[in-house]
């Protein structure tokens, strides 16, 4: 499900770049860039869940993985 959040960018490598290019660059993309309203009746998490994930509506989750975890791009998992 959040892997959908994850998008991959292929920067323009010159032939006369002489540093060693990184061939796929990995981003996130927010979930609130895709909901334009609140929806009625969204589900929510549980009040101490909310709290520890930093929303209270699972659509709005995102998990932003730390960047000690991530070397360079996405995470395998």
């Amino acid at each position: 499900m959040y892997d959908a959040q994850w998008r991959e960018w292929k920067p323009y490598i010159s032939p006369n770049d002489p540093c060693p290019p990184i061939r796929i660059k990995w981003y996130i993309v927010p979930p609130n860039q895709f909901i334009n309203f609140q929806p009625i009746n969204l589900p929510q998490f549980s009040l101490d869940e909310a709290l520890c994930k930093g929303t209270l509506w699972p659509a709005l989750y995102s998990p932003y993985p730390s960047r000690r975890a991530v070397k360079g791009g996405k995470t395998n998992g």
